[in-house]
């Protein structure tokens, strides 16, 4: 932990706003799409290009993470990765090209990508024996993070005339996050430069790793189908763009509270096989009762799937929680992150293909109630007790036992 006060005070304050602006790049895209989409001519495979922009980003750049951690310091990567966030959403509403847009939403993405690995990392270093409770403080920011995205994009952009100014506000917000990482660069000197004893193939060996991501890339894949088509879906279904808006702000919304319960609670639990069932049931019956009741008790439904989308926190309490160091969590982190979000990249574009397919989201909607399913299997894998690095060291001494 930062030794002085004041380091304190400006560490809890960075990792809080860096936590509030890991989604808006992703989620206020959903509301204005038809928009973006029309305006700049986008294709169906175009736009199911950029849906699935967020996980291939996380996929690819999450996995990088930890090693220019070691390289550049966790703290000097955390404000590169805000820069990144800053340059690409600012510049991404000021271009007409469909492939400029990408790749600028690309690198906003990147910047995302790096500050989700880095934070529970983060909060194991210097709040090692806080992990739920930190979790939960930076996990709470960044559903408010999605909430806001989600309900205030379309309102920016018809107070600004244009699409353009609702994604160019999260821009500044990054900027905003970027300042207290300033003051924290001069303590970076001993961060993330120690010799690892715990990498990315190591993980690979673990049984608990695997359990991670796969249950980390069957949730990344509903939460990504969720932002990416589910204000489509609410406009299909008789709303308006704004009430749309409002609809995916509900599901964001409700995970406010649950995104600082659920790891709160997980962090006084040693078995978290109650908290994984009730989350789950919650995106069984949101998916349901979309399925059974379109355009009925739409504001019923979006909220059980807010509170299922509250696994996502619990996953994140969890990297911390079933490591010991925080060597061990930035390698947990980095392969449950990019392994997940690579195995979820597919996700909304395959949606994406099924609700062209069959003109409606009736499959969708059961292909999601299928990941729901698979999500049980894994999830509960790794709901109890455990750590990765007692994993390594029995898979280390079983291996110099073969003769």
């Amino acid at each position: 932990m930062a030794g002085t006060r004041g380091q304190r005070v400006l560490l809890v304050v960075g990792i809080v706003v860096l936590g509030f602006n890991l989604r808006p790049a992703a989620v206020s895209v959903g509301p204005v799409l038809d928009e973006v989409r029309t305006q700049l001519g986008m294709s169906p495979v175009a736009v199911g290009v950029l849906t699935s922009l967020p996980v291939l980003a996380f996929a690819l750049f999450g996995g990088a993470a930890p090693w220019l951690a070691g390289k550049v310091g966790v703290h000097r990567l955390t404000l590169l990765s805000l820069v990144g966030v800053v340059v690409g959403l600012g510049l991404r509403a000021l271009v007409d090209s469909v492939p400029l847009f990408l790749v600028l939403s690309l690198l906003a993405l990147a910047g995302m990508a790096a500050g989700n690995v880095v934070l529970p990392s983060l909060v194991k270093l210097h709040f090692p024996d806080r992990v739920g409770l930190f979790t939960s403080l930076y996990t709470t920011a960044l559903a408010v993070g999605l909430t806001s995205s989600s309900a205030l994009t379309v309102p920016l952009s018809d107070a600004g005339g244009s699409w353009r100014w609702g994604l160019a506000a999260w821009a500044a917000t990054a900027l905003v996050a970027a300042v207290p990482w300033l003051g924290l660069l001069r303590h970076d000197a001993t961060l993330g430069r120690q010799r690892r004893s715990v990498g990315l193939l190591d993980i690979a060996r673990t049984r608990l790793g695997w359990a991670m991501a796969t249950t980390f890339a069957l949730q990344s894949t509903q939460a990504y189908i969720i932002f990416g088509w589910f204000a489509l879906l609410f406009r299909d279904s008789g709303y308006t763009a704004a009430q749309a808006g409002l609809l995916l702000g509900l599901v964001t919304g409700i995970s406010i509270p649950l995104s600082f319960l659920v790891p709160y609670a997980a962090g006084r639990m040693h078995n978290h096989t109650v908290l994984l069932i009730a989350l789950l049931s919650c995106y069984a019956i949101g998916y349901t009762g979309l399925l059974l009741t379109p355009g009925t008790a739409t504001w019923l439904w979006a909220a059980f799937v807010g509170a299922g989308t509250s696994i996502f926190p619990l996953v994140l309490a969890q990297i911390g929680l079933r490591s010991r160091s925080a060597e061990g969590t930035a390698a947990l982190s980095g392969f449950t992150q990019s392994i997940g979000y690579l195995l979820a990249a597919p996700g909304p574009f395959v949606v994406g293909v099924l609700h062209d397919r069959t003109d409606g989201w009736d499959v969708p909607l059961l292909f999601l109630l299928g990941l729901t399913v698979l999500l049980a299997g894994t999830a509960l894998l790794v709901a109890r007790d455990q750590h990765v690095e007692d994993q390594l060291v029995n898979e280390r001494q079983r291996g110099t036992s073969l003769p």
